[in-house]
């Protein structure tokens, strides 16, 4: 899907810009049109890297736009693209012209068809599903052809709906099963050896039905769930689908420009403040769904533990009432059925990223900002200290720079750490997905003596070097960075720093995210004169590029780590190779600097990581679970044989089970909270369970154990490097 990761996921800087590209008049009463000349002329005139709008452009556009809409190509028939065609190459000269014919066609036959298709689900599920009959469906739709006709058409949703009603069909008849062995509770509840599920009344009834009424049931629910969501789609306005449009052109200058209607823009302001109601994920648009791309420190996800990265939520439901199927719905669209006030409950059937279902239920809730600031904890080993920092964000208040700040923070944990008798420390940037670049500056300051710390460049213009000019060194020790795939800009800039230094060493996945551009927000009010439609809303818009002080850009490549270890997501695409149209990777002069001179071996060093990771059973174990995550995501055909269906969801589930064991490791390692947290502690118990439960899981975490090895790896080499100082003097 051409949708980018949900609104601020990945944004380096942002600022507020007023434009002022030109004096130019913007004549025409209609807000459509105004919309589009605004938006295609601050694309040419602002955007970093600015497409030739031509037919190639127009070609792009049309793809995306169709796929957009009809993602299950269950909507439009083969006539119809046909009759789209038409325009595929003349999009180009319709944005130039402000002429939105193309658009207009495919709106009012989209609205057709979805009338239609209506028609079509209704009358499919009121016959029954043979289950026994042995045919499968692929539910990887990209490289499908579109119908030829309405039987053809027809037989596509029957399969579809089969496949939809399959799945509450098995977990009805799972529940009668359990009810019929008598694993029976008292108040309705099913209960075995390892479950214990609160029953609702309508599943408590499946008790007494034949099969043939479970299947009914099934279908019912099916019905209800489209119901749901074809009245959903009824309350949408016709300025809803036109911002799609718009935002298909946008997107095809790059993942990361993106146009927002007046109140998206006051979402995304809510969002940039790091207040987050709802369940605490960011959700990207999947043709099968949406899938959760990161997960809220603090929020209710993070909380219950039920969700992870790479799952994917395919219906959702409030408490107690049926679910409405996501499938091919807008994203923000599904948001809203997802998030709703404090204290409510909502019910998310979710694909897990091992290929089982299951139906998790979260308590809405605002997500704590205390998760999402720095935290740290004293590593014990052998009676020797260690010190852990955790950043999930590069954090900043733009109003108020003297507020509270990533940079301030973390300085104010090495200090703390120090006085805690720490002899190396780890700076986790895992899952970091970015934030404030004058924080990344500020803290790369922290390690270094003076010196770049980034370079940037607008287009056409000279490249500017961002550099620490404080000549103190908080933090002299040993250094390890962890990253992940997820880790990302800000995280990237640091990371890559301390690697071009020579200061640390960076333990994580093969590269990380690759977001190596900076966005700036431009309110559409600020260009326009004299406006009688009201708020024209804003566009996100890249303006720049980072580089490594190296040279190279962090765009697309990322850091490639130092150490690589395996983890879940390695043989997953994530990250910016994974959207649509991303800016490419390039190169520019290196910056003027000098490698750190505080490690020796450091190469040894690196060398006999790898050797200790080549032989580590949990590693070899977190390789096996990614290839195998990596098959159930390559599988995309499905048997509607509920025999062979009920088979392979089992074996999924042995499978899974499998690499349980992945939890059960034990690293031997002891950490605890600094001497102010624990204080604390007496006033918080939240704050205790919270520390707790980092501990608990940093203690099964190889990664934090090997970086702990290196860090006596280097340790042991800067004795080694002043002992023979002293010879020499001596």
């Amino acid at each position: 899907m051409k949708k980018n990761f949900v609104l601020g996921l990945l944004v380096i800087l942002l600022a507020v810009a007023s434009c002022s590209f030109t004096n130019k008049s913007f004549e025409t009463n209609d807000k459509d049109k105004l919309l589009l000349d605004l938006i295609t002329y601050v694309l040419e005139r602002g955007h970093y890297e600015p497409k030739d709008i031509n037919d190639k452009f127009s070609a792009n556009v049309f793809e995306d736009f169709i796929d957009i809409l009809d993602p299950t190509k269950r909507y439009f028939l083969e006539s119809d693209i046909r009759e789209f065609e038409q325009y595929k190459y003349q999009i180009d000269d319709q944005i130039k012209n402000t002429d939105i014919t193309f658009f207009n066609l495919v709106y009012q036959r989209l609205m057709k068809r979805m009338d239609e298709a209506k028609a079509i689900y209704t009358d499919a599920l009121e016959k029954p599903f043979d289950y026994s009959k042995k045919e499968e469906i692929n539910i990887d739709y990209k490289d499908e052809e579109y119908a030829s006709n309405k039987k053809q058409l027809k037989e596509r949703w029957r399969k579809q709906l089969k496949y939809n009603a399959l799945g509450v069909y098995d977990g009805k008849v799972k529940i009668k099963n359990g009810f019929m062995e008598g694993a029976t509770g008292a108040g309705g509840d099913l209960a075995s050896a390892n479950t214990k599920v609160e029953l609702s009344e309508a599943d408590i009834e499946l008790r007494d039905m034949s099969l043939a009424e479970v299947e009914q049931a099934a279908r019912e629910s099916t019905k209800n769930t489209l119901d749901e969501f074809f009245d959903f789609v009824a309350d949408l306005e016709r300025k809803d689908w036109f911002v799609q449009y718009i935002n298909t052109i946008v997107d095809e200058f790059d993942p990361h420009t993106f146009y927002f209607a007046p109140d998206e823009k006051d979402k995304f302001d809510i969002s940039m403040s790091g207040k987050f109601e709802g369940i605490g994920a960011r959700l990207q648009k999947k043709p099968e769904g949406a899938k959760i791309v990161e997960i809220i420190s603090g929020g209710p996800v993070w909380r219950a533990k039920s969700l992870e990265v790479g799952d994917e939520i395919l219906k959702v439901a409030q408490e107690g009432e049926e679910p409405t199927d996501i499938v091919g719905m807008r994203l923000d669209d599904a948001i809203k059925l997802i998030k709703g006030p404090k204290g409510t409950i909502v019910d998310l059937t979710v694909r897990k990223v091992d290929g089982t279902l299951d139906v998790v239920s979260i308590t809405r809730d605002v997500v704590e900002l205390e998760e999402s600031y720095a935290k740290s904890a004293s590593v014990i080993k052998d009676e020797r200290k260690y010190g852990l920092i955790n950043l999930p964000k590069f954090y900043v208040d733009f109003d108020d720079y003297t507020e509270r700040n990533a940079a301030t923070d973390v300085a104010k944990e090495v200090e703390r750490l120090k006085e805690a008798g720490a002899e190396g420390l780890i700076l986790d940037l895992r899952d970091n997905g970015g934030g404030s670049l004058k924080t990344v500056v500020e803290m790369a300051g922290l390690f270094i003596k003076s010196g770049p710390v980034v370079q940037v460049k607008s287009s056409g213009q000279r490249k500017e070097i961002h550099e620490d000019k404080d000549e103190r060194i908080q933090w002299d020790g040993p250094l390890v960075i962890l990253v992940n795939e997820l880790s990302a800009s800000a995280s990237e800039i640091l990371a890559a720093a301390m690697q071009d230094y020579k200061r640390a060493v960076v333990i994580g996945s093969k590269q990380t995210f690759g977001k190596g551009t900076v966005q700036n927000v431009i309110p559409l009010d600020n260009i326009v004169r004299s406006n009688e439609h009201g708020d024209l809303g804003a566009i996100k818009l890249t303006t720049q590029k980072f580089y490594r002080i190296n040279g190279g850009s962090t765009q697309l490549e990322g850091v490639k780590s130092d150490i690589v270890v395996p983890d879940r997501y390695s043989y997953i695409d994530l990250g910016e190779r994974d959207q649509e149209n991303p800016l490419p990777w390039d190169k520019i002069s290196p910056a003027d600097y000098q490698s750190w001179e505080g490690y020796i071996d450091y190469d040894a060093t690196i060398e006999k990581s790898k050797a200790r990771m080549a032989g580590n059973q949990q590693i070899k174990l977190i390789e096996e679970n990614a290839k195998w995550l990596r098959d159930q995501q390559d599988e995309t055909t499905v048997s509607l044989n509920y025999e062979s269906y009920k088979t392979t969801q089992e074996k999924n589930k042995d499978r899974s089970n499998y690499f349980k064991k992945l939890r059960e490791y034990d690293s031997k390692l002891t950490f605890e909270s600094l001497k102010y947290e624990q204080e604390l502690f007496t006033q918080d118990p939240v704050l205790r369970e919270r520390r707790d439960r980092w501990h608990t899981d940093l203690a099964k975490d190889v990664y934090i154990e090997e970086a702990i090895n290196v860090l006596q790896d280097l340790k042991l080499n800067t004795i080694k490097k002043n002992q023979a100082k002293l010879a020499v003097k001596g």
